[in-house]
């Protein structure tokens, strides 16, 4: 029964996402890279994979670029560490990653382009019957929650931050990432910054040994496992949170303030650190706990992995040309599935960016314009 359901979320992404666009130009796999299909003559093919966190957004910008481009995009989202691996391996042409890559992975992949896309929210899904409000956590007591210390909802650290609210005398059932998860770096960076028990017991990671609770696949998995549930709390992504029609926790963030996860938050955190980013970035900065009222502590931007020299010279200028029109045309799309547009200083730094990407044996400059 869990897998039938996590594996129908996916099918319910994958058909509304196809209810808004078509399937003519890109296509997107929640489980992996989409069975071969036959590219039309003068149609150039991209295949990427990684990171299930943007996957509704990737699915429908490559569909809809498609419509309207000879380029036919497949994307397999399998999870960030996937998608390090195989762009590490050269068996797709990009990959994608919630979590930049580290220096080991980068010694192996030297001079990979880390392209911010979008920015979204990392939610503490949970389900708690009979609790209507949003339940509003710390981050000191949310990682103790996944730490194995806090064991029932009605516990008193966490019934002095809802005082009124009817918690139950439930077991707190922890869900976590089974698979090399971006989604899964950003929740433990994001731990990491504002418990130190954490930090020091468990720490920041793709993949990590979680203290308590059960296992799950991708963000759909954990989404259809908290839905599942009764007692449950995990951390997905907001696209997928509002798909399975999840309660979000209200997170305190660093101003004192209690914020739901949304667009308007997650714009709020871009622009508290978009001030660090200058035009030597690499882009490979934590955003998690920024500065600003109205910040939404636990977001993150990610990124596509774009090899800086690409040998054919066709895909390479496809491949940047859609990441450019994605990053300069997407931005409604993005909002209207929950993810938030890069900043425009930042936007312009990426594609700036972009243009040092370099094609064919004599290495040309393939620019940033379409």
């Amino acid at each position: 029964m869990k897998r039938i359901w996590a594996g129908s979320l996916a099918l319910v992404l994958v058909s509304g996402l196809a209810a808004c666009g078509g399937s003519e130009g890109g296509s997107a796999t929640p489980g992996g890279m989409a069975k071969d299909q036959q590219t039309p003559q003068g149609v150039v093919s991209l295949t990427g994979a990684g990171a299930t966190f943007p996957y509704p957004i990737y699915s429908k910008w490559f569909d809809t670029y498609g419509r309207s481009h000879p380029v036919r995009v497949t994307y397999g989202s399998i999870g960030s560490g996937g998608g390090i691996r195989q762009v590490t391996e050269k068996t797709v042409d990009f990959g994608a990653s919630d979590a930049p890559m580290n220096e080991e992975e980068l010694s192996k992949a030297p001079g990979m382009l880390h392209i911010p896309t979008v920015l979204g929210a990392v939610t503490v899904a949970y389900n708690v019957p009979g609790v209507q409000q949003p339940i509003r956590l710390s981050g000191e007591v949310l990682g103790d929650m996944f730490l194995g210390r806090i064991r029932k909802w009605n516990d008193p650290r966490v019934a002095a931050l809802n005082p009124g609210v009817p918690l139950p005398d439930r077991d707190v059932i922890v869900v976590y990432r089974t698979d090399g998860s971006g989604t899964t770096f950003v929740f433990t960076d994001y731990l990491s910054a504002v418990n130190a028990a954490w930090k020091q017991q468990v720490g920041t990671g793709k993949s990590v040994r979680w203290p308590t609770g059960l296992g799950a696949k991708g963000n759909e998995g954990v989404a259809g496992q908290v839905r599942q549930t009764p007692g449950a709390i995990g951390y997905v992504e907001l696209a997928y949170a509002r798909q399975a029609n999840l309660q979000t926790a209200s997170v305190e963030n660093r101003a004192g303030q209690f914020v739901q996860p949304s667009v308007e938050a997650t714009t709020a955190a871009a622009e508290e650190i978009s001030r660090e980013i200058g035009p030597t970035s690499d882009f490979r900065i934590s955003i998690v706990n920024p500065e600003g009222t109205n910040a939404y502590p636990i977001a993150s931007w990610t990124y596509l992995l774009v090899p800086p020299q690409i040998e054919n010279c066709a895909k390479a200028r496809a491949l940047v040309d859609v990441i450019r029109w994605s990053l300069t045309e997407g931005g409604d799309q993005a909002r209207e599935l929950h993810y938030a547009p890069l900043p425009e200083g930042v936007r312009d730094l990426v594609i700036e960016r972009l243009g040092t990407v370099t094609c064919g044996p004599d290495r040309q400059p393939v620019g940033a314009a379409g």
